[in-house]
């Protein structure tokens, strides 16, 4: 696998960590532009803070994981400054967006927000040691505990006590967020978050009968015959079953990493587009018609989600269904989404797989998933030699 280690090592350093140091940096108001077109122009300057907060996040993790560049670290910096100083109301919730100059635009309604802020203060403090940042991270982390029931609060649209489901997102983050935090929060915490996630995860939205994770379950974890409850997103699951395997190995439990493996191929075999190939996007668990009518795109972050999983299902259990997996997704992948003329990768592809925007970035795709995942792949494909769990 040494082939793509390289290839994957490459493809960050070369192709998609420089469009953007290159086109996101706002040098002059601080934080970072995303909505950026294929060659790197700026085509609105508004800033969302899930994506300030995750490219801090990136930023930081490439300098205390891959090199210690000046640049990578300043832009964490002056990313944090920004948010600090302009991201949170009088509650210390962390607004959806804010226009160039830090003026709020959208109300913090969405929690996602707050998870991603934390996490990007998080990983800036383990190379800068300010302890604003620490306690800020932390702050808001408590802050996401008290919410988590109710997460959008007083903006939550849902007529009171009518249909109660609870979604899948929220956990599945927590599960990824609890581990991004450990140099900040107590480990009693850490473990109760863990134990708490890896239920709601593997139990509450796992279902039986189709072996498949949902993303919205009743209150008792039972299945809703609704738009919201029929609705499967392969890509979630897959992207769940890596951050499980990771507390697989945190844990030492083989039982666990095989049985994400076994979901996370579920979901591919599921998901996966049997006439023109990718993973869709949304998928009906009755094969009842869908709302989302996106359902059949085919998006950036759930291909890399997924080269993720199988590679650390490879790496930590030498399967070969992973590896066969894995060198599917790379073929499909590279071919369709990376764009090696003006760097990054195309976000959404129709069904068919050609781009239906040539955008880098947007109000969604920011600087994370492609080089998170990149990064994860090929340091994780340098394991294989030493699996832990080998059936």
């Amino acid at each position: 696998m040494m082939d793509f280690v390289n290839k994957y090592k490459q493809e960050l350093l070369q192709n998609v960590l420089p469009f953007w140091t290159k086109n996101s940096n706002d040098k002059e108001y601080g934080g970072f532009f995303t909505c950026l077109d294929r060659e790197g122009g700026v085509f609105d300057t508004d800033k969302f803070m899930w994506l300030q907060g995750r490219q801090i996040w990136t930023m930081a993790t490439m300098y205390n994981e891959v090199e210690a560049k000046a640049e990578w670290k300043e832009m964490a910096l002056q990313g944090a400054e920004f948010i600090l100083k302009n991201g949170r109301d009088e509650n210390g919730d962390w607004y959806f967006a804010l226009d160039r100059y830090g003026k709020p635009l959208v109300q913090p309604y969405n929690i996602f927000s707050d998870c991603f802020a934390t996490m990007g203060l998080a990983a800036l403090y383990k190379i800068e040691k300010n302890d604003q940042y620490a306690d800020v991270a932390v702050s808001t982390f408590n802050r996401i505990l008290e919410r988590r029931d109710n997460p959008k609060g007083k903006y939550n649209k849902q007529y009171p006590n009518s249909r109660s489901l609870k979604g899948f997102s929220l956990p599945m983050i927590l599960s990824n967020l609890a581990l991004e935090l450990e140099h900040i929060i107590d480990k009693q915490t850490v473990d109760q978050l863990i134990d708490e996630v890896m239920h709601e995860v593997m139990d509450v939205f796992y279902q039986k009968d189709t072996g498949l994770i949902m993303e919205s379950v009743n209150l008792d974890g039972s299945f809703s015959d609704t738009f919201e409850g029929r609705l499967v997103n392969p890509g979630h699951i897959i992207e769940a079953m890596w951050f499980m395997m990771d507390l697989a190995i945190r844990r030492e439990d083989a039982d666990l990493m095989n049985r994400c493996i076994d979901i996370a191929i579920r979901a591919l075999n599921y998901g996966w587009d049997q006439q023109y190939g990718g993973i869709l996007y949304f998928k009906d668990i009755l094969d009842k018609p869908l709302l989302q009518l996106e359902w059949d795109q085919k998006l950036w972050w759930v291909h890399l989600e997924a080269l993720v999983c199988m590679a650390k299902g490879y790496a930590y259990t030498g399967r070969k269904d992973c590896k066969e997996w894995f060198e599917k997704l790379d073929e499909y992948s590279f071919s369709r989404f990376s764009d090696p003329t003006y760097g990054e990768w195309y976000g959404y592809l129709n069904r068919q797989g050609e781009p239906l925007l040539t955008l880098k970035g947007g109000k969604w795709k920011g600087c994370f998933h492609v080089p998170r995942a990149l990064y994860k792949i090929y340091s994780t494909l340098e394991q294989t030699e030493n699996a832990l769990f080998v059936r």
